[in-house]
């Protein structure tokens, strides 16, 4: 409980000892959010119903209640704690009601008899005799459908066969919004109120039925249904407009070629992050000159430096390399790199590059000259000396491999 108004409800099953313990969890939380400027209490216990009561009555910031032991902890808050309608509440106080223990106490047909089932559901719930399930808030643009089964499904084929069935009703309320999937999750309610999900992503808004259907199907393998699945919930999470567009404007117009779906497929097989293109940066620092972008991303409108060539393998980072060459303008004459030794045959250079100042200090008179060289075997590389070749202030004047043409 946040405050005298805003609340929080979280299922903690399974996640307190990540934390040191209940207490411990419920201590740390509370110290955060003062440290944030909140003051809040929190509570632990069997029920929903029972964890809200104590969080809003109790005198302690914190309250942890041991399994089994709700009806002592409640039983003497006031029934305000209850969650009723504030009428039903003044009509209970009136006749003379103050305690949670007052109301336990009535025999349950009267009660229901002169206020209705409400009071005695209440009750029920924060005593943990019925079920109260946590129902997550979800914002409303979120695109969800469902599907409910009188008997357990488990085999993977019949899952297979209701997922294309979702996707279909997915697809037809995106396609009334003029939207497209980015992101879909598919969540398996089982039996054993456990959840199974699969999660998939898309380059670019897609409400294709086939398609989706297929990247969701390729992961059905992954799905443990237990005693057998009762429900399964479709939402995409992330979408974006996708309005119609006309793939070509005559019959002797080819049409765009679209590897979106083959990226798709490689995405969700080997990781989002793992798949990408790089595109250029303003820099004139080499190894700060590429970026990764996502494979289906807008050009970024850049481009790299026309007036010298550049390698077609960037190292990761520079490699010391012992070469022969005379200062300070020339190439090397030999140089050895990861144990190999090299006679250059043919060289290029130097081209300089100066560092960014404006970005750190140490390079306000740092100095790159690179060349290209060309060994005996036709192999041609990018190495360049630190320094200017006479000012020791420009930099060490070693020399590193940095690229590989061709």
């Amino acid at each position: 409980l946040i405050g005298a108004m805003l609340a929080s409800v979280i299922d903690t099953t399974g996640a307190d000892h990540l934390h040191g313990g209940e207490a411990a969890m419920l201590t740390d939380m509370v110290d955060r959010l003062a440290a944030s400027g909140f003051t809040a209490h929190a509570a632990v216990a069997d029920s929903w119903g029972a964890a809200h009561a104590l969080a809003r009555f109790s005198t302690r910031a914190t309250s942890v209640v041991p399994a089994g032991e709700t009806p002592q902890a409640i039983l003497p808050l006031p029934i305000a704690a209850l969650r009723l309608p504030a009428l039903t509440i003044e009509s209970l106080r009136l006749l003379g009601f103050e305690r949670v223990a007052d109301l336990a106490a009535m025999p349950r047909a009267s009660l229901a008899l002169r206020f209705g089932p409400e009071p005695g559901r209440r009750l029920d719930q924060a005593l943990a005799r019925v079920s109260e399930p946590i129902e997550p808030i979800r914002p409303e643009e979120i695109v969800e459908v469902r599907r409910n089964f009188a008997e357990p499904i488990g085999a993977a084929e019949t899952i297979a066969r209701y997922t294309g069935k979702l996707v279909a009703e997915l697809c037809a309320s995106l396609e009334t919004r003029g939207l497209g999937a980015r992101r879909l999750d598919l969540l398996f309610f089982r039996v054993d109120n456990r959840i199974e999900a699969i999660r998939v992503g898309t380059a670019m808004p897609v409400r294709d039925t086939k398609r989706l259907t297929r990247l969701l199907t390729d992961k059905i393998e992954t799905i443990d249904p237990g005693f057998g699945i009762e429900l399964m919930r479709l939402a995409a999470t992330v979408a974006e407009p996708l309005r119609a567009k006309q793939m070509i404007s005559s019959l002797t117009e080819a049409p765009e070629p679209d590897v979106s779906d083959v990226i798709d497929i490689l995405a969700n097989r080997v990781g989002e992050d793992r798949l990408y293109r790089l595109a250029p940066v303003q820099s004139d620092v080499p190894e700060r000159s590429v970026q990764r972008i996502a494979p289906m991303a807008p050009d970024t409108g850049e481009g790299w430096p026309g007036h010298w060539p550049r390698p077609s393998r960037l190292l990761p980072r520079p490699e010391p390399i012992e070469t022969v060459a005379l200062l300070p303008d020339h190439p090397p004459v030999t140089f050895t790199w990861r144990g190999v030794r090299r006679r250059v045959k043919r060289a290029d250079g130097p081209e300089r590059v100066f560092g960014e100042w404006w970005k750190r200090d140490a390079e306000l008179a740092a100095v790159r000259d690179y060349f290209q060289v060309e060994d005996e075997n036709g192999e041609r590389y990018w190495v360049y000396r630190a320094g200017d070749g006479e000012d020791a202030a420009t930099g060490s004047h070693k020399w590193f491999m940095h690229g590989i043409f061709g």
